[in-house]
Order: structure tokens, then sequence, then C-alpha cells
């Protein structure tokens, strides 16, 4: 006879799960605003320029964007990589972060 599932173990651990992808994909963004140096603007400047970005429907302006976005991504995984070489003595490492797709969605 099998064992009968035990869902309410594993809707917790599905639950934790998507806790834990929420408070990565947060980090994330906060690590972008700061890298981009956006972290110079104030919480209603800032809120005020995402607000503009999500309402443009011009797919222009958005491929624009997300050619920018990933020139911005390409160019600090070049840095990373030159300044991984000289600590690692040549041995080219990857970087950290997830380097967007290139179907230029933008999101």
């Amino acid at each position: 006879m099998r064992k009968p599932r035990d869902f309410d173990a594993e809707l917790k651990s599905l639950e934790g799960k998507a806790r834990d992808l929420k408070a990565r994909k947060v980090q994330q963004l906060g690590e972008l605003v700061i890298s981009t140096g956006a972290d110079a603007l104030t919480a209603d400047e800032l809120a005020g320029a995402l607000i503009v970005l999500a309402e443009t429907k011009d797919a222009g302006k958005r491929e624009a964007w997300a050619k920018r976005g990933a020139a911005f991504f390409q160019g600090r995984a070049r840095r990373s990589a030159s300044a991984s070489d000289r600590d690692a003595g040549g041995v080219t490492t990857q970087p950290d972060s997830a380097q967007p797709a290139s179907s230029g969605a933008g999101t």
C-alpha cells in the first residue's frame, strides 16, 4: 500500500520556496537600482520614473531601453571579467548576476 501524501507539508514547502524567490527578486531589484546609480534619486522620483516606464506602450522606446540595458549588463560583465582575470591569474570566471535573455522583451 502506498504511503499517503502529506499535502500540508508540500504546501508549506512550496510557500517557503515562493517566499525565498520573492525575497531574492526584491534583493536583485535593489542591487539593480544601486548598480545603475538610481539610488541617488529620491523614492518619489524613482517611483514616478518607473510608473512612466511601465505605462509606456511605444515598442520603439521599449526596444531602445532593452538595448541600452543589455549594453549596461554586457559592459558590467566585461569589467567583472577583466578584474577577475587580474585576480585569478588569467582564468575567466562567470559573474554572479544572471544575464538577461536577448529576446528584447525588456522586462
